[in-house]
């Protein structure tokens, strides 16, 4: 398979950053972020380069523009995995904190957004490219106690559906399900349960090669990992 160029955001931990290892390992050059300063540090170091990682808010419209800026100079991706995501704290819909409803709204919708709206007219320049938003189980079903991150996923899922409505051909637009993964995502909901799932590491192993599969024929798809 020949190197592409792959976006990812929230690459510090859990998915993000075991997708990074695995894509690096293969080939293929990687433009990450985090909004951790120090992870994005201790990644550059790592991978160098052609590699780029850059500490970004993808809550700041600006920031992901300015990100964008950098990432466009270099190539235009022929992959985006639109990872990163936050959870609440599990909690019944009135008693979540609206400070902390606004912050997931702003990271999992609006960063989706974000980069979708920075980077897809790139894409559709180039006249090819596939756009993975990242969705959940608890986009396609729900949960007691999640109600924000499932509110979240769902929009997720029908943002994708507008969007590859809209896409040109050559392109393709997917919602991905990928599964139940043991991180601390799924830790702060499940505490000692999550360990009866596969790590993140585990996971990518299988995701990989089904994410790097993906073509304008998925276009519209809503997918889950196998």
């Amino acid at each position: 398979m020949p190197n592409r160029n792959i976006l990812i955001t929230g690459v510090s931990r859990g998915l993000g950053l075991a997708l990074t290892e695995s894509l690096v390992d293969l080939g293929h050059t990687l433009f990450g972020c985090a909004r951790s300063e120090p992870a994005v540090r201790a990644l550059s170091e790592r991978f160098g380069s052609p590699h780029h990682f850059q500490a970004v808010d993808i809550s700041d419209d600006r920031a992901v523009e300015d990100w964008a800026d950098t990432v466009l100079a270099n190539g235009t991706p022929d992959l985006i995995l639109n990872n990163a995501a936050v959870i609440n704290a599990n909690n019944s819909v009135w008693d979540v904190p609206v400070e902390e409803f606004s912050n997931l709204i702003d990271i999992n919708i609006k960063g989706s957004f974000h980069v979708i709206r920075s980077f897809v007219p790139a894409m559709i320049r180039q006249g090819n490219g596939v756009v993975v938003n990242f969705s959940s189980t608890w986009g396609r079903s729900t949960s007691p106690e999640v109600g924000p991150y499932c509110a979240s996923k769902y929009a997720i899922e029908g943002l994708n559906s507008s969007l590859a409505q809209e896409l040109p051909s050559g392109l393709a637009a997917v919602a991905f399900n990928p599964g139940v993964i043991n991180t601390d995502m799924l830790q702060s909901c499940f505490g000692e349960g999550s360990s009866h799932y596969p790590s993140a590491q585990q996971w990518a192993v299988r995701a990989v090669p089904f994410l790097l599969g993906l073509s304008s024929v998925n276009n519209g798809d809503s997918t889950t990992v196998p």
